[in-house]
């Protein structure tokens, strides 16, 4: 049986994908790499510790020892890694975080991957060609854009904040051990991901909780920002896909064709909140706008083309659908 080693499998994203992959793909060992930091939970993993081609390790991917000894003992034929700090106010606070884990953190990865699987420069180890490293990044690395166009795997590179700046950085990484060593690599960036499982400090799960705890909704400026939502089950898929069929040292764009405002957002979000959860006075008056985020981004949008020709992605779930199913998941979540 292949191996995969999955980085940050506890996390948002990556719990989502471990089930759907396990799921997807019963023939595939897995081993779940987690530091378990705030945003990682064991409970986001409860079906995936069912199933016996399953194995989670707790530890830091900037522990080389560690990853050379899971290597060792695994011989994973690839990695798939998430394993990130991904709060945009955090990094603002706390940037070096950001930096260890997104950028040395990669690195540690990449090089151990490249002493495992290749013996020098384009020179394939052990007749490891089909070993794959698979980096999840993200469409913050483009930068902002205005009322107008849509990012393409061929937009500049433009990060405003310090998480942006650190996985622009960890996709170059990616991007120089395909040309300097031919490691077999691809990169996907994503746009704003939402569903079940995301971490109660994101918008989406923010907006909801406070709703329904009866507190303001906080919303930064006037709301107008906007980002391009993608269902995290759709993003699993075109991971899967990418993963498998993708094109050596090549990028991928994954969005969801949905943007929406913040505020947009969270007047939908409070507009399902008064179906299915009604109160005496709409969900809507606890909306209440607060200081902007320094360096806020106005506009992120991705044109999905490349990843639906190629290699025949396409998100199942719109907005209007995907956020019925992530309110009711959330209310479940934080039933009094």
């Amino acid at each position: 049986m292949m191996t995969i080693l999955i980085t940050g499998g506890a996390g948002f994203i990556g719990s989502n994908f471990v089930e759907f992959y396990l799921e997807s793909h019963p023939e595939i060992n897995i081993v779940n790499l987690d530091k378990l930091t705030y945003a990682g939970e064991l409970s986001n993993l409860n079906l995936a510790s069912t199933y016996s081609n399953y194995t989670f390790v707790q530890g830091d991917i900037c522990n080389r020892s560690l990853v050379e000894s899971l290597f060792e003992k695994h011989k994973f034929n690839g990695v798939i890694h998430f394993a990130a700090e991904s709060h945009v106010d955090n990094s603002i606070n706390n940037p070096n975080a950001f930096i260890q884990t997104n950028v040395f953190g990669t690195f540690n990865l990449l090089d151990v991957a490249k002493d495992n699987w290749m013996d020098g420069p384009h020179y394939v180890k052990n007749g490891c060609e089909n070993n794959r490293f698979l980096h999840i990044s993200t469409d913050e690395v483009y930068g902002t854009l205005g009322r107008e166009g849509l990012f393409v795997e061929q937009t500049p590179y433009a990060p405003n904040s310090p998480y942006s700046a650190s996985k622009a950085s960890s996709d170059f990484f990616v991007r120089s051990y395909f040309h300097t060593y031919g490691l077999n690599v691809v990169t996907t960036n994503c746009s704003n991901n939402y569903g079940p499982k995301q971490h109660d400090e994101k918008l989406i799960p923010t907006i909801i909780r406070k709703a329904i705890a009866g507190e303001p909704i906080p919303i930064y400026g006037d709301g107008s920002n906007i980002r391009d939502w993608l269902y995290v089950l759709d993003h699993c898929k075109g991971i899967d896909l990418a993963f498998r069929n993708g094109t050596a040292g090549e990028t991928y764009n994954i969005g969801g064709k949905n943007e929406r405002t913040n505020l947009y957002i969270a007047n939908t979000i409070c507009g399902i909140l008064d179906e299915l959860k009604p109160k005496k006075s709409s969900y809507k008056e606890q909306i209440t706008f607060v200081n902007d985020r320094p360096g806020h981004d106005f506009r992120y949008a991705i044109d999905a083309s490349k990843i639906e020709k190629e290699l025949g992605w396409k998100a199942n779930e719109s907005f209007e659908t995907g956020i019925i199913k992530t309110v009711n998941w959330y209310i479940e979540k934080y039933k009094q």
